[in-house]
């Protein structure tokens, strides 16, 4: 039988030495955390002021929630890109991939909570209630305008709880605050609803001389404003809230809701 000589121990190891170290480099490798996303595409509406609004000066979106998840990237070490998307497109294109975060005046709810998540609160507040300027009525509750016909924005929460409610001659949906506002105006429609800080805020801005904010009237749907991400995705729900807690702190998230008079 032919005999074989085995190889020295030295050659041995510089034989070995390149797959060993491919293996040792692919287990570090393996064992290493997956490195964080740098960018996301973050979805806002561009008739949402002074949450999320158009700037026809610069062309670009702007408003609270659109300088909150910014602040928010920048502690998280995320860049983001705004891409302005109708305020009924949001959760559709969120779900759809199109979109990665919804920065936008879009209250939390169960009903919404089913299909995605929401981060901490940002901001809380309730709907407003908004009629003709030459209507001087006090209107304290949704009982005063049994038999009229209202509005609200289509995709808000304000929509199904008008509906609920019920006692109204109809419930109107508009596609934004201003047409709605419009159609208060010209008397088409008795009150419209809306998110209170939006529509106080746009009147402040002389957004429609023929309308006004029911000051006495009193929130029923108070609620919070949140940053909201696909469901299944908690390392990124845990650093939109690290980043949250953090712009609470060093009072961030407080200079841009003051920036903004939304307090």
């Amino acid at each position: 039988m032919k005999s074989f000589n085995l190889p020295s121990s030295r050659l041995l190891h510089r034989l070995l030495s390149p797959l060993l170290g491919a293996a040792a480099l692919m287990s570090v490798l393996a064992a290493a955390p997956a490195m964080a996303q740098s960018s996301y595409n973050v979805g806002a509406t561009s008739t949402g002021v002074p949450f999320t609004f158009l700037d026809i000066k610069t062309n670009k979106l702007q408003g609270m929630m659109v300088d909150t998840v910014t602040a928010v990237g920048n502690k998280a070490g995320f860049s983001v890109n705004i891409q302005q998307t109708p305020f009924s497109a949001l959760i559709p294109s969120l779900t759809g991939n199109k979109i990665d975060i919804i920065a936008a005046a879009m209250l939390k709810t169960e009903a919404r909570a089913q299909i995605v998540d929401f981060s901490d609160p940002v901001y809380s507040y309730g709907e407003g209630l908004f009629v003709n300027a030459q209507d001087q009525k006090v209107y304290k509750t949704l009982d005063d305008l049994k038999g009229e016909i209202v509005g609200a924005q289509v995709g808000t929460v304000f929509v199904d709880a008008l509906n609920k409610k019920g006692g109204f001659k109809e419930v109107k949906t508009y596609d934004s605050v201003a047409d709605m506002m419009r159609d208060v105006g010209l008397g088409r429609i008795k009150a419209g609803f809306g998110d209170r800080p939006i529509v106080a805020y746009q009147l402040s801005q002389g957004a429609n001389p023929q309308v006004r904010l029911v000051k006495e009237y009193q929130s029923t749907l108070m609620g919070d404003v949140c940053l909201v991400i696909r469901k299944g995705d908690p390392k990124l729900m845990e650093r939109l809230n690290k980043a949250i807690a953090e712009l609470k702190a060093d009072g961030t998230l407080a200079r841009i809701v003051d920036q903004w008079k939304l307090n």
